[in-house]
């Protein structure tokens, strides 16, 4: 079974920590923290990380769509940002009119983009950013030059090695999301990649952690049940309720008819309005899970020993990724689509998976939070390295945010010149990193170690190495 020790709490509510309050492990540093609001995985595992920053350091935070209403319960004074969504329709995606819909939230948000740029810049000037793969903190930390660390579980298709079973025939979804990972945090100082499968690490300056879960999953107690808990957020979930209806089985479904305030029954379906605490319920009670690929659900289900049937959204390779190593690792069962002959299949397997299970643990989210700590630490010492060299180049004068003026076009990039930014220009391209290069395999981590390929203490590659080492090509 795995350790069910959780996170600390916070001390209190709001994006600041107590006024007076001095830092324990680091020095308290000014972080702009952001979140994108596709999907809900992203903000409650920031909710983890915001937790225990907040309590030392001064955070601004950023967010779109649902993570902003959700993190505002939390913490009150999230700004709301225009973020990038998805379309979706029968279970698949759909990039036309995903390209669309972002044009035209775009030409009524952008005004509010500017305004909170301007007011990130005037009133907290961070020392760091951190970014759930969210594109504007990392866009104002490459035009300010400031160490930006990332820690979503999507940079996994980027920075890590895959095998062919794993890619299949979808080489074409899956080099597309590659390069929309690899080119939305290009240059960060630092990857921080939550996972529950641990393929071999490919690029530095990367390491894999455990799943960040949310405490009322850590102090959860898994019990065997009779019903299947079915949950399915994209347009067109019908299809899948169809399937399970033909079925027989006592399902308890999520995400589907979104307009219910209280329980429906469908015969033998129970067709639920979306609680954390009875979604959870019926997690930690389930017989098996039915959904997406979700890197956060499958996540849950993994800490719980739950078994479940991955049935990603067409087009959206993340979740496809996710569902295959549920499949590789014996967790549960991968689908392309709902069929009745996929579902008796996964329940006819069920103890199989069970055992499986049985072999999974995590130290709650002990891991992941050390990993935050260490990075932000190594980020602010280089950060305060950049203003004190700067500070000695203009004899004494005072330092601003990064190199960039702050009447810089929002969002924009250093231009022609600034000149490479270089290793000691974290906000910048490192030397190492140049983007158009195919990467070169920079070591790997073995299954379970969760280590950092070729990362040292102070959160940089190669540590300590001259600079006709750190020109060595490690290429993002």
């Amino acid at each position: 079974m795995p350790s069910r020790s959780g996170p600390s709490r916070r001390s209190g509510p709001g994006t600041t920590g107590p006024e007076g309050r001095h830092a324990t492990r680091e020095q308290r540093v000014r972080i702009l923290y952001g979140v994108c609001g596709e999907g809900m995985g992203h903000a409650t595992r920031s909710r983890v990380f915001l937790d225990e920053l907040v309590r030392e350091h001064e955070v601004c935070v950023i967010a779109s769509g649902r993570a902003r209403d959700y993190l505002a319960q939390h913490f009150p004074t999230v700004k709301r940002i225009l973020g990038f969504t998805l379309a979706y329709e029968d279970n698949a995606l759909r990039r036309w009119e995903t390209v669309v819909q972002n044009l035209r939230g775009a030409v009524t948000g952008w005004p509010q983009q500017i305004r909170a740029y301007y007011q990130i810049v005037e009133e907290l000037r961070p020392d760091v950013a951190i970014s759930d793969f969210e594109a504007f903190a990392l866009l104002f930390a490459r035009r300010h030059r400031i160490p930006a660390i990332t820690v979503d579980n999507i940079m996994m298709l980027d920075r890590c090695r895959h095998d062919a079973d794993i890619v299949r025939q979808d080489s074409l979804d899956y080099e597309l999301a590659r390069q929309l990972a690899k080119y939305k945090a290009v240059g960060a100082f630092h990857y921080i990649i939550p996972t529950f499968f641990r393929p071999p690490v490919r690029k530095r300056r990367t390491t894999l952690v455990a799943p960040v879960l949310r405490p009322e999953v850590l102090d959860s107690r898994p019990e065997p049940g009779e019903h299947l808990l079915v949950y399915q957020t994209a347009e067109g979930g019908e299809t899948i309720v169809e399937t399970i209806k033909d079925t027989g089985l006592a399902c308890r479904v999520y995400g589907v008819r979104r307009d219910i305030e209280h329980d429906v029954r469908d015969g033998h379906l129970l067709f639920r309005p979306f609680s954390e605490t009875q979604f959870l319920e019926d997690l930690r009670t389930a017989r098996g899970v039915i959904a997406g690929g979700g890197f956060t659900l499958l996540s849950e289900c993994a800490y719980l020993h739950k078994p479940v049937l991955s049935i990603p959204v067409r087009g959206q390779f993340e979740q496809t990724l996710n569902g295959r190593y549920v499949q590789n690792l014996g967790y549960g069962m991968y689908a392309p689509a709902a069929s009745a002959g996929a579902i008796h299949t996964f329940l006819a397997r069920l103890p199989d998976y069970e055992a499986a299970l049985a072999g999974y643990s995590q130290d709650g989210n002990r891991e992941a939070l050390d990993t935050l700590h260490t990075q932000l630490a190594a980020a602010a010492r280089k950060r305060a390295g950049q203003r004190h060299l700067r500070t000695r180049a203009t004899g004494g004068a005072p330092a601003g945010v990064g190199d960039a003026t702050d009447d810089g076009a929002p969002g924009g990039s250093p231009g022609p010149a600034d000149g490479p930014a270089g290793d000691d220009a974290s906000g910048g391209i490192p030397l190492d990193e140049q983007p158009g290069e195919d990467a070169t395999e920079a070591g790997t981590a073995t299954p379970g170690d969760g280590t950092a390929a070729g990362a040292d203490g102070d959160g940089t590659a190669g540590g300590q190495a001259g600079a006709g080492r750190r020109r060595r090509r490690d290429r993002t």
